[in-house]
């Protein structure tokens, strides 16, 4: 670290030398805070020895005994340690204090700014917090006149809990007459909670496809109002009504919607299926460039999941590189769909 970026308190602390640890030491058996005696036994110098004690004195590490002139003792290096920086922590602690009176005086306006934006009909309104994303959807699906459609990425399943208060927010939609088109990954068939779910979604009339690459997290209402993650992973959500830019996601999703097959358990379709249908988008994004972590992000794996498919499978191809089983694979034709 540039010294120009090291904090004061801490460019200021004594930088200790040999000779130190040693007074330290005689100090801490002989209990005196005689620099010419401690040189004598230690073969230093007076004043090289008494500096020692001066930088000891300084650092909190040795203190004189107030009751007796010219005796002192060594301290432990924790304690001293908790004595220099009680007066940083306290300024740590005021600050901290000082910041958050200033986050709450301006949360007051917060709900202000919401009723504003959505009263305004913001074409782009971006959204902090799981239960503001909530309430806004919950009312979006209210006044909900023809379709909703949603694509569930890659990136870990949804627990039984979250996926019952999903069932229980799409069963109004559906007995209204709403459409209802939900795109999942591929590896969503394996999990148990998510097939109960599509099943129960499904005989109320809700349609479910499954593809192994999808682009994203979007749900739309009437084609007409999108919500989007927040690129840093929070739970909040842009909410987008530009007529252009929905029209655009709309598009993006009827065309994975196209692409992808109707949803099916994998003991149902054929264990031996689904694994060629990994392989090959696995394939096919190694063959691509991508890496470990966002092929398991987009097939909706984990990491360690990821690996051992890709290490399979340059086994079975020979390859030594992720590129060249991608190579390797299109050569021999192991990406067409028939394969």
């Amino acid at each position: 670290m540039d010294e120009e970026h090291i904090p004061g308190w801490i460019s200021d602390l004594t930088v200790f030398e040999d000779t130190d640890r040693a007074v330290y030491q005689w100090l801490a058996e002989h209990r005196r805070l005689d620099a010419a005696a401690a040189a004598e036994e230690l073969g230093l110098g007076v004043e090289e020895t008494a500096a020692a004690l001066e930088r000891l004195l300084a650092a909190r590490l040795v203190h004189a005994d107030p009751e007796e002139p010219g005796a002192g003792y060594a301290v432990a290096p924790e304690v001293a340690a908790a004595q220099l920086a009680a007066p940083v922590e306290d300024e740590i602690r005021t600050r901290q204090y000082e910041l958050f009176r200033m986050r709450r005086q301006l949360q007051q306006f917060t709900s202000a700014y919401q009723r504003g934006t959505l009263a305004a009909g913001g074409a782009l309104e971006v959204v902090s917090g799981m239960q503001t994303v909530r309430t806004l959807m919950t009312r979006a699906a209210a006044a909900c006149r023809s379709e909703v459609f949603t694509c569930q990425p890659a990136g870990g399943f949804r627990t039984p809990e979250t996926l019952r208060d999903t069932l229980e927010r799409d069963r109004p939609l559906l007995e209204r007459g709403i459409r209802l088109r939900v795109l999942h990954p591929h590896t969503s068939r394996f999990h148990a909670p998510t097939q109960a779910y599509v099943a129960a979604a499904s005989a109320l009339g809700a349609e479910h496809r499954t593809a192994h690459d999808l682009f994203g997290r979007l749900v739309v209402y009437d084609r007409e109002t999108a919500f989007l993650p927040l690129s840093d992973g929070s739970w909040g959500a842009v909410v987008v009504r530009e007529p252009h830019t929905v029209t655009y996601l709309c598009e993006l999703f009827e065309h994975s919607w196209e692409q992808a097959t109707v949803f099916a358990d994998a003991a149902g379709q054929g264990l031996e299926q689904v694994a060629r249908e990994i392989d090959r988008t696995i394939l096919r994004l190694l063959g691509a460039g991508l890496k470990d972590e966002a092929i398991a992000r987009r097939l909706g794996m984990s990491l360690r999941t990821a690996r051992r498919h890709i290490a399979d499978i340059m086994d079975r191809l020979g390859a030594d590189s992720r590129f060249q089983a991608g190579a390797a694979a299109a050569q021999a034709g192991l990406l067409t769909e028939d394969c």
